[in-house]
């Protein structure tokens, strides 16, 4: 978008969704979808469809970019057993040799459709919807993963009928509207391909719906899968909290364009975990003792927030270069900063004036990620803007010298540009408006059923500059566009803080480095080091790359004892006021060596301390909001 369509006008879809409306649908035959699921324990789904066709060459897609993963993801290599018959004869197809997730298929003369069977193994491990999503117990099923659709219309036009069948005595939980259901069988209303793809469905042995009232009579709950029925115990103070987030997300967006909301939340600790946007839903992955461990808490009330957010800033405006009416066609994503960005800042707000965190764990948060892009040096080749634009390979790439290469920065960063901007509305309107009153403006509307509303830049600075006067292209393009020594703090230091280091842990460093048994001394020594001794990554220029210490090597001692995270931990807290470097003893493939760290000054993390010479506007961010009810 920014790459030669500036000045575009937006392109405003107003997506009646098919599952509002069956009638709607288009006037051909839906596309019939019959998943048998009974074998997800074995990480196995079967499907049937029926595509209605008319004799001739048909070519048949299987998804390959799908929304909110911002890349050509589609799992195709866990495709198997394809086959397909027409008028009851077997039908030989080809894959098309320049695009892999193409299949052509001849229909004969007396056929009116292609029957398809096809098999989704599902992977044991891996991330995203592409990774390990089904256990003994519970499983996900992303529906994009179990189909072809003809390309004969985008995916708002094409209406599938699907069809789920339930391994025995497990339930479903799903956004997609239910024609019928009966024991071990759910039969849903037709919807267009859009839809069903952007409707996942949670199902288990152990399931748990929990209903949040705030917003009554919308519909919101929390439907939970977990691999044992203790996990799905939810403290009643949690459930507040996030009956509190739907009332916050009312006052802050002042609409709501769904007809309810679900959360799905799959607790396990052997399926993939992550977070994916859908507008209806969305699909939350965490280990399966989240709902008891202070830390996992912490970083579920930030999850949930995320995505919750994103069903107004992604799924209702989106970047206009991320829409392109089917799933086979690439998309522009370096719009990613304002899509995901802003969604992290939001994510990061709404659980303090949930009262899901404290005031102090949100200057938490945003110490941890202004730290961490502070000492990103790769900013000083790679400007923000290409980490949106180059997503699709980012968020893949290797932990390994990634401070140096830099990765999907969009998110954290783009969370302190729009911190920065909240700061300056506030102050440049004497506190009378403010980032929410923006969002009320770009993300509101009438509240009412899911609609699609495209947006390029120029739409965002106009409504910053609707909400106060300013700058604002120069602005965001400045901070996204530049390649910068250091990150932007104008928002943390003109809120009345500024960034520290002191021998105290930060929380969420804290927190992860529990999640993934790990040690984080990036700001000290310069390196972050697994339980068993492996290098994650090293920062260029630090104590530990000087010594010559390089990702992937593999500490073996640390100042004369046998490596343990508690021993390194111990090591550069000893390091204060000595005169003498840290040694470790560290082996580089099959070849052990000595490196000595010359570094003197103990641990290092960061945290926010207050500025009192300036007002203390963070604090006014995180309080709660008036929650009126939405208009209608």
């Amino acid at each position: 978008m920014l790459r030669g369509r500036d000045g575009l006008r937006a392109v405003v879809w107003a997506v009646a969704l098919a599952a509002v409306c069956p009638a709607a649908a288009a006037a051909a035959s839906p596309i019939t979808l019959s998943v048998d699921a009974t074998e997800a324990p074995r990480k196995i789904f079967h499907a049937h469809l029926v595509i209605p066709a008319a004799p001739g060459a048909l070519t048949l897609y299987y998804p390959k970019w799908i929304p909110g993963e911002h890349g050509p993801t589609g799992p195709i290599a866990s495709l198997a057993g394809v086959k397909m018959t027409a008028a009851g004869k077997p039908l030989d197809w080809r894959r098309d040799p320049l695009e892999m997730y193409a299949f052509q298929v001849d229909v004969p003369a007396d056929a009116t459709a292609v029957e398809v069977d096809l098999d989704y193994l599902a992977p044991a491990s891996g991330g995203v919807t592409a990774g390990a999503s089904a256990t003994a117990n519970l499983a996900v099923l992303s529906w994009n993963t179990v189909l072809l659709y003809p390309n004969a219309a985008g995916g708002d036009a094409q209406t599938f009928a699907a069809r789920l069948m339930l391994p025995a005595g497990w339930k479903s939980a799903t956004s997609l509207p239910v024609a019928s259901a009966s024991a071990g069988s759910v039969e849903f209303q037709p919807v267009s391909l859009d839809t069903l793809v952007d409707s996942p469905v949670l199902m288990g042995a152990h399931m748990r719906s929990v209903s949040l009232n705030s917003a009554a009579p919308v519909a919101h709950t929390l439907e939970i899968g977990a691999d044992t029925e203790r996990a799905l115990e939810m403290k009643p103070e949690d459930v507040a909290g996030y009956d509190r987030m739907v009332a916050q997300a009312g006052a802050m967006f002042g609409a709501r364009h769904y007809r309810s909301y679900r959360w799905l939340l799959t607790l396990s600790d052997a399926v993939a975990h992550f977070g994916l946007e859908h507008h209806e839903s969305s699909d939350n992955r965490m280990g399966e003792r989240t709902l008891s461990e202070d830390g996992s808490r912490r970083s579920l009330a930030r999850l949930l927030g995320h995505e919750y957010s994103h069903s107004w800033n992604g799924k209702y405006r989106r970047p206009a270069d991320l829409v392109t009416g089917d799933f086979h066609r690439p998309i522009k994503s370096d719009l990613l900063w304002v899509y995901e960005g802003l969604t992290q800042y939001l994510g990061n707000i709404l659980p303090p004036r949930s009262g899901l965190w404290t005031a102090e764990e949100f200057r938490e948060a945003e110490a941890a990620a202004a730290a961490s892009l502070d000492y990103r040096v790769g900013r000083n080749w790679r400007p923000l803007v290409d980490t949106a634009t180059a997503a699709q390979v980012l968020y893949f790439a290797p932990e390994d010298w990634a401070s140096w290469r830099r990765g999907v920065d969009f998110y954290d960063e783009g969370n302190l540009v729009w911190l920065e901007a909240d700061v300056l509305i506030r102050r440049q309107t004497e506190g009378r408006r403010s980032l929410d009153d923006f969002l009320r403006r770009f993300h509101g509307g009438p509240t009412g059923e899911p609609a699609l509303k495209t947006y390029v830049l120029e739409d965002v600075v106009t409504a910053l500059n609707e909400v106060a006067p300013y700058k604002w292209r120069e602005f965001l393009v400045s901070r996204v566009q530049a390649r910068t020594p250091h990150a932007p703090l104008g928002g943390i230091e003109n809120g009345g803080w500024r960034l520290v280091y002191t021998d105290v842990p930060n929380v969420f460093i804290k927190d992860a480095e529990t999640a993934y048994k790990a040690a984080n001394h990036a700001y000290s020594i310069g390196l972050i080091a697994k339980e068993d001794g492996t290098i994650a990554d090293v920062i260029p220029d630090s104590p530990a790359a000087k010594a010559g210490i390089g990702p992937g090597m593999k500490i073996a001692a640390v100042g004369g004892r046998r490596f343990t995270l508690e021993a390194l931990r111990d090591a550069v807290k000893g390091s204060k006021g000595s005169t003498e470097p840290l040694e470790m003893i560290a082996a580089n493939g099959d070849f052990f060596g000595t490196y000595k760290v010359d570094y003197h000054g103990g641990e290092r993390y960061p945290h926010l301390e207050r500025d009192p010479a300036r007002p203390d506007l963070l604090s006014a961010i995180a309080k709660p909001l008036e929650a009126p009810k939405p208009k209608s």
